[in-house]
């Protein structure tokens, strides 16, 4: 039987400080959410609460944050290296770590034993399953997706996924908790990719089979879907801003999971892979960036 929540969540814990881990602290932060940002090494949590700081700067540079609102935001995030320090008194935590379904469950398996039995346990993974994520972990039901969109103070959409054992309580709450940081939220099956990651996907990789062939310039591709299509960023940019990398171990998940031939990656997505052009992390992927995260 799972057990019963007592109030609002008001402590939230982040567990990986890299891009998507320090942006989803952020907002966490912005909400009015007392945060614990974590990664393997105080140096690594730290890394990411600058990384946050400049970004504040930046709005606040823009007009689109107050000077009030970025120190009141900075004020409620504390950084750690030891994982049962953020997470033990957490209401909610949220799992930003590299996409590799065996680290994660040794992760979930160490947030069962460290965190209160109501804690609810999430994870932003963009495409491993969440019921095999939950196997390791005490009362199951508590375990949900929170995928958040990268970078995820600007996306407005939080993709909610439940398990096979995830509670209805569980999943109230979790959007409950986008929507408090000023989310949208849909909720989706357990499925290899889930709605956004299978969609996108699929478009992205035919986008770059279409670069490998001749078909058009990546920027040509980009512009026919941004202008023909209405898309805000066309599908090799937004490879570029996910990272190649993480696209190719999205395509190899899907590709064994579904089995079809439209998630196989493309000998262009590997050739940049292995020669480290991953992207705007990097400043070359499919296009060269002069602005890195």
């Amino acid at each position: 039987m799972e057990p019963e929540r007592e109030g609002p969540i008001e402590r939230v814990a982040v567990l990986g400080a890299g891009t998507m881990g320090h942006g989803i602290a952020q907002v966490a932060a912005a909400a009015g959410y007392h945060v614990a940002l974590y990664d393997v090494t105080a140096e690594l949590a730290s890394r990411g609460l600058e990384r946050i700081r400049e970004t504040l700067d930046q709005g606040v540079a823009r007009g689109k944050v107050s000077p009030a609102d970025r120190e009141a935001s900075l004020a409620r995030i504390r950084t750690t290296g030891d994982l049962s320090d953020a997470a033990g008194t957490a209401g909610l935590v949220i799992e930003a770590v590299p996409e590799k379904i065996d680290l994660k469950r040794e992760v979930f398996g160490t947030l069962s034993r460290a965190c209160s039995p109501e804690a609810i346990l999430a994870s932003n993974t963009s495409s491993l399953s969440i019921s095999t994520i939950a196997e390791v972990v005490t009362h199951p039901g508590r375990v949900v997706g929170i995928h958040f969109f990268n970078p995820p103070h600007l996306m407005k959409l939080v993709e909610i996924v439940r398990a096979a054992r995830t509670t209805d309580e569980t999943v109230a709450s979790a959007v409950a908790a986008a929507r408090r940081m000023g989310k949208e939220t849909i909720v989706v099956k357990d499925s290899p990719g889930f709605a956004t990651s299978r969609l996108g996907l699929a478009l992205g990789l035919e986008a770059m089979r279409m670069v490998e062939e001749g078909v058009a310039s990546a920027s040509d591709i980009d512009k026919a879907m941004e202008l023909g299509y209405g898309h805000p960023m066309g599908p090799l940019r937004v490879s570029d801003l996910v990272g190649l990398d993480v696209r190719l171990s999205i395509a190899e998940t899907l590709h064994r999971a579904l089995r079809g031939e439209h998630f196989r990656a493309p000998r262009i997505l590997r050739e940049k892979v292995e020669a480290g052009k991953l992207g705007k992390k990097t400043g070359e992927g499919f296009h060269v960036w002069t602005e890195r995260p």
